[in-house]
């Protein structure tokens, strides 16, 4: 099954990441890639440079940003390969508990549906 794991935060309280961090987010990120089950994965730019289309009765509108801040925005995400829903939790935790007490982060995990 492949599952997307959609990595929350809250913007404005969000450390910038330091280079520890990084390297151990690195480390679990290559355990996945050597067990199999990561497919993809990659941080977003932040929600200030996006793009929204909304479509109301039928009428698209396209709205560049920067947007009012929002509580929690989806700032990156990883594409899972696994066997079992808990296995997908098992790495999605793991890659959490490289953040320290000072990131306050949530991940989701949703299975893709396929056909």
């Amino acid at each position: 099954m492949r599952n997307m794991v959609l990595i929350h935060l809250d913007p404005t309280t969000a450390p910038v990441p330091d280079e520890a961090l990084i390297e151990q987010v690195g480390k679990v990120i290559e355990e996945m890639t050597k067990a199999g089950v990561l497919l993809d994965t990659a941080g977003l730019h932040s929600v200030t440079e996006a793009t929204r289309i909304h479509q109301f009765g039928g009428k698209q509108t396209v709205l560049d940003g920067p947007f009012t801040e929002s509580k929690e925005v989806v700032g990156g995400y990883c594409l899972l390969q696994t066997k079992t829903k808990e296995e997908a939790v098992e790495w999605a935790s793991r890659f959490l508990a490289v953040h320290g007490p000072e990131w306050d982060i949530e991940v989701e995990i949703r299975q893709l549906a396929e056909g």
